[in-house]
């Protein structure tokens, strides 16, 4: 067995999503963007949904759409959404700051790590915009600051997931079970369990990880 990560838009397909077997739940809103922070009042609604299920959440922290570079008042505004989720009693966050260079944005990150302590943290689809000679870099950046997975589709959202895998599998070796590679974009109940075995991860993300939802 395998955990399925479900990517859903707001609560509305929460039910549904763990009544067809999501393990965990990775909450947004405007997925079309890549999705963005959810309102309090989502967030309140879905933590009780999940802990009445036993269901890790997890929540993304992004305050707006576009490109992962943040000011320092779209900073203060994550650090007040991790300390609201983090009082809601969310299992985790899912976030990703990078600089104008498409590096990690390593003051940024280490604010909002000392901000979400205690919590699970994946740092999410920015990690396909670092140059692909710098992932490996990245990655070991990430592991000594103890996040605890990297969200990635191993290329471009244009490109198809089983255009990535090999890059996905280079990641996934490299990482050596030291943070976990978590794959994402194009995963659906009818691949999923291809790519677990090709890859040899133990965690999977999709909107249609469990099949379509209503």
């Amino acid at each position: 067995m395998f955990l399925k990560e479900v990517c859903v838009e707001n609560y509305t397909v929460v039910p549904s999503a763990i009544a067809k077997g999501a393990t965990r739940v990775e909450l947004c809103d405007y997925l079309p963007s890549g999705g963005t922070t959810v309102s309090k009042g989502v967030m309140q609604e879905t933590v009780a949904y999940c802990s009445e299920h036993s269901i890790p959440l997890m929540v993304i922290i992004r305050p707006r759409s576009g490109n992962f570079v943040y000011n320092d008042t779209e900073l203060k505004m994550m650090g007040h959404d991790i300390i609201e989720a983090k009082n809601l009693g969310i299992d985790g966050i899912v976030v990703g700051c990078l600089t104008e260079e498409n590096w990690i944005d390593e003051d940024a990150m280490e604010q909002i790590l000392e901000e979400a302590f205690g919590l699970q943290t994946t740092f999410h689809m920015a990690f396909d915009s670092i140059p692909k000679n710098r992932q490996f870099e990245a990655i070991d950046w990430l592991v000594e600051h103890g996040i605890d997975r990297i969200l990635t589709h191993g290329g471009i959202a244009d490109y198809s997931i089983e255009t990535t895998l090999p890059r996905l599998k280079e990641l996934v070796d490299y990482a050596d079970n030291k943070i976990i590679i978590l794959p994402g974009g194009g995963i659906t109940d009818e691949n999923a369990e291809h790519i677990v075995d090709f890859l040899g991860v133990n965690e999977v993300h999709g909107t249609k990880i469990v099949g379509e939802l209503i």
